[in-house]
């Protein structure tokens, strides 16, 4: 009978998995599942990240799983923004530890044995507008540079209404808002219910456009 480790190793997308995925696995009652759940957990073959959620220990995983995939399962739907997302897309210096989502239920806080995930709902018409899929050892919704900071204004209750803020807070360069399509701000500004990051969004393009 294989264990539920190498179910895992053989079945599971990235390494990670779902209580309800190793239901269809095993199959059999409830009692039987959690057995071999609670040996493999302490094993250290299978770390459990949130509750219901598990991935594999470092070991058996080649590569290792990507926080910005596991973030994804963590809490949905959601996708990675504010500073995370800046720093992905290289539009900030600074390194990033905790990774950072916006999503559609309420906010949350998370410290898990793979690392702090932070989630903040932010209103908008159309959640996934300016949002792209991104293919890396799996999969994960990533927010433009343009969307990644009205969320952090939003998020952060940030007054800006030019680049002025934004180069000197997060030391964004200028050319790279310059060189943001002007589509991308009418875009935005239509899709946030938010005053505050419509302004900012209607203030950073006339202050890039003079």
């Amino acid at each position: 009978m294989q264990s539920l480790t190498e179910m895992a190793l053989a079945q599971s997308n990235a390494g990670v998995f779902t209580r309800a995925e190793v239901a269809c696995w095993l199959g059999g009652s409830a009692d039987r599942q959690f057995g071999l759940l609670k040996r493999a957990l302490a094993a250290r073959e299978v770390v459990r990240v949130h509750r219901g959620l598990y991935c594999l220990a470092r070991e058996y995983l080649a590569p290792q799983v990507d926080p910005l995939v596991l973030a994804q399962r963590i809490y949905g739907p959601s996708y990675i923004s504010l500073e995370t997302a800046l720093s992905c897309h290289g539009w900030i210096p600074e390194a990033v530890y905790a990774v950072t989502s916006v999503c559609l239920g309420r906010s949350r806080e998370l410290d898990t044995p793979l690392g702090h995930f932070s989630f903040t709902r932010v209103p908008q018409q159309t959640m996934y507008e300016d949002v792209a899929r991104v293919e890396k050892d799996g999969s994960f919704m990533l927010a433009s540079p343009l969307k990644a900071l009205a969320d952090y204004v939003y998020a952060h209750k940030q007054d800006w209404a030019s680049a002025g803020p934004v180069i000197q807070s997060l030391r964004v360069d200028r050319d790279l808002l310059a060189n943001v399509e002007t589509e991308a701000f009418d875009r935005l500004a239509a899709n946030y219910t938010s005053r505050r990051v419509r302004r900012f969004l209607k203030g950073l393009r006339k202050d890039l456009r003079t």
